[in-house]
């Protein structure tokens, strides 16, 4: 990706090295610790009503001396990279809501090591990136990339990128109100249809990675070659099935929250080849 003489953003919170209250694990039973292993696995979600009512909830604020929002360490080239991708999400999600008649507000990117504390809980960073509809924030732990490389095989900068494109496709979705809907549909669901629910919610928030992508390529040149295969790399890397069969040599369909690597480069390339927010619709269709 042709990043480095690309605007930042500063909407950056960076809370790497900061204490979080008394460093409390997230006090899960066994069956939402699976839970959420699982999606820090598949990556990629608003976790908000997965951690309602688990544990002991919000911790106090973070102790420490942090940084202000907008101001990621000197010299630090990932933290730099995630902020070039955010500041084009921005780029690209702006003049698209105009078009909608609506104005976007865009997220905070929250930058944070081990745990966080966020409007959704106190939280490890095993989760894996997440989206936060309570506080409009995106959260990742760096470190994610180190594993997206080596555990799931998918190197590369728009692979990183991919993965900051798809959280903050989750704040489109709740800034466009789908994302409360689907959320609440799925609370008075069954756990088969609240899966099947989540995985057109998270095949529409990859759909959106890919439209961020066509915009940014067509429109500031930001792609380099190679860098859709990264992408595509990307998706096909955090399918359910793929997943399941690394960790337990079986796939089961019905247990699937995001969907498989098929769909989910299926969608990813139909946002990247339109670039129209109106080719994302995955709640409408009878093929995934």
């Amino acid at each position: 990706m042709r990043w480095r003489t690309a605007r930042r953003s500063a909407n950056v919170d960076d809370r790497r090295g900061l204490s979080v209250g008394a460093k409390r694990g997230l006090q899960l039973g066994g069956g939402a610790a699976i839970v959420a292993i699982i999606i820090g696995l598949l990556t990629g979600t608003d976790i908000s009503s997965l951690l309602q009512g688990v544990g002991g909830g919000v911790g106090g604020p973070a102790t420490g001396e942090g940084q202000a929002p907008g101001t990621p360490r000197p010299d630090d080239e990932l933290a730099e990279f995630v902020s070039v991708v955010l500041a084009d999400t921005e780029d690209t999600w702006q003049p698209l809501f105009a078009e909608m008649g609506r104005r976007y507000e865009p997220p905070i990117l929250v930058l944070f090591s081990d745990a966080v504390d966020s409007a959704c809980g106190f939280t490890s960073s095993a989760v894996g990136p997440f989206y936060c509809s309570g506080d409009n924030k995106v959260y990742i732990d760096l470190s994610f990339y180190q594993d997206l490389h080596t555990r799931f095989g998918a190197p590369g900068d728009f692979a990183q990128a991919y993965v900051i494109a798809h959280e903050v496709g989750h704040h489109v979705q709740n800034q466009l109100g789908i994302l409360g809907e689907v959320n609440s549909l799925r609370a008075r669901s069954s756990q088969a249809e609240a899966n099947a629910l989540a995985i057109r919610l998270e095949l529409q928030a990859d759909c959106l990675a890919g439209v961020w992508g066509h915009h940014a390529d067509r429109h500031r040149n930001l792609l380099e070659q190679g860098d859709v295969e990264e992408g595509l790399g990307a998706a096909s890397a955090v399918g359910d099935d793929r997943i399941q069969r690394q960790a337990h040599g079986q796939i089961t369909p019905e247990t699937w929250t995001h969907g498989s690597s098929e769909q989910r480069v299926r969608w990813f390339t139909r946002g990247f080849e339109s670039g129209r927010f109106d080719q994302c619709d995955t709640f409408h269709t009878n093929s995934l």
